[in-house]
C-alpha cells in the first residue's frame, strides 16, 4: 500500500460510545469500578474519563435489547493506564465491585492485561504497555512484519500484591487513562482486512489464522482488532445495546479528507463535515474519524 494511503503514525483512539439500557447503573459502574470521573452528566448522555480526557460516552437507549451472542459488534474496549501501580489499583477496584464479571488475564509480551465485563455484558480490557523498545517483531509466512504477542499466565492476585501502592489506590484519578484499542466481533477476517487495511489505511500487525486480525498505525501493537471467535458468519448488526460508535483521532483535517476520498473510491457511503467523517464497516459497526483539533466537545 502506498505510504500516502496509510493512516498517520500518530493516529489514536478516542472515547468509545456505548448504548446502554440503564444509564444511572452503568455510569455509576464506570465511575466506581474503574475510577473514571464524570466529565459530562446529562439526562441521556454521560461522559466519563480522567484528567479532562474522555474515555467512554454512555448513551441512554432503554428501548433497545441486548445483542445476541453471535452478533457482530464490540468484543471489548481496552483502557490503557499510565503505569503498573495505576493498573493494579483499577484491577483491584474492578475485581471487588459486585457488578463486575472477571473474564481472565494475560501477559501479551507487549502488554499486561486484565479482562472484565460490565453490568450489561460489554467487554473491558484494562492494560499497561511495556516500553516499545522491548517489543519483538518478526516476519509471517508472507513476509509481512508482525509484532510478537502471546497469552501467558498473569495471576491477578500476585500482580496486585506486587504493584499496588497506597498512593495509586487512594488517588486513582491522579493519572490519565485512554482508549488504547478497540476489539470488535466480525463475520469474517478477510472482509475485515480488506476494509480496515486496504481502505481505511491501518497496517496489519498480527493475525491468528483466519480467526483474528490486529491492525495499527505508526507501529503500535494494535489500535483495533477483529475476531470471529463468537461471531463467524455474522451479518450486519441490528440496532441493539452495546457498541454505539468507535472514534478514531487523526492529527489534521487533511487526513480526514484523504480518508473520505478512499472511502468514496471504494464505494463506501460516508458523511463528511470537513473535520470529521462518519461511516459504517461491513457489519454496520459505526465509526467516526475526526481531526484531533476538531470542535465537538470532550468526546
Amino acid at each position: 500500500m502506498p505510504t500516502q494511503d496509510l493512516l498517520p503514525a500518530d493516529t489514536a483512539m478516542g472515547a468509545l460510545t456505548l448504548k446502554v439500557g440503564d444509564l444511572a447503573l452503568m455510569s455509576t459502574y464506570y465511575a466506581t469500578a474503574l475510577g473514571l470521573e464524570v466529565l459530562e452528566d446529562g439526562a441521556d448522555v454521560v461522559v466519563l474519563g480522567r484528567r479532562g480526557s474522555a474515555v467512554v460516552r454512555l448513551e441512554s437507549a432503554r428501548h433497545l435489547h441486548l445483542p445476541q451472542r453471535g452478533a457482530a459488534g464490540l468484543f471489548h474496549t481496552a483502557l490503557l493506564f499510565a503505569d503498573r501501580a495505576d493498573l493494579a489499583a483499577v484491577v483491584a477496584s474492578a475485581a471487588q465491585h459486585p457488578l463486575s464479571s472477571f473474564a481472565g488475564s494475560a501477559d501479551h509480551l507487549v502488554s499486561e492485561a486484565f479482562y472484565f465485563s460490565d453490568p450489561e455484558g460489554n467487554g473491558i480490557e484494562l492494560y499497561f504497555d511495556r516500553p516499545r523498545d522491548t517489543w519483538d517483531w518478526a516476519r509471517d509466512e508472507r513476509g509481512n512484519r508482525t509484532v510478537v504477542m502471546d497469552s501467558l499466565p498473569l495471576p491477578p492476585g500476585e500482580y496486585i500484591e506486587k504493584h499496588l501502592t497506597e498512593d495509586a489506590a487512594a488517588h486513582p484519578e491522579a493519572k490519565g487513562a485512554e482508549v488504547g484499542h478497540v476489539h470488535l466481533q466480525v463475520g469474517d477476517v478477510e472482509t475485515a482486512r480488506r476494509f480496515y487495511v486496504d481502505v481505511l489505511g491501518f497496517e496489519r500487525t498480527a493475525g491468528w489464522h483466519d480467526q483474528a486480525l490486529f491492525v495499527s498505525a505508526g507501529g503500535y501493537h494494535h489500535h483495533m482488532a477483529m475476531n470471529v471467535w463468537n461471531s463467524r458468519g455474522a451479518g450486519p448488526r441490528k440496532d441493539t445495546l452495546g457498541l454505539g460508535e468507535v472514534l478514531i483521532r487523526v492529527p489534521e483535517a487533511d487526513e480526514v479528507g484523504a480518508l473520505a476520498d478512499r472511502l468514496a473510491h471504494a464505494g463506501i457511503t460516508s458523511h463528511h463535515t470537513g473535520a470529521e467523517l462518519r461511516f459504517e464497516d461491513p457489519w454496520r459497526n459505526r465509526l467516526r474519524v475526526a481531526a484531533a483539533d476538531a470542535p465537538g466537545g470532550i468526546a
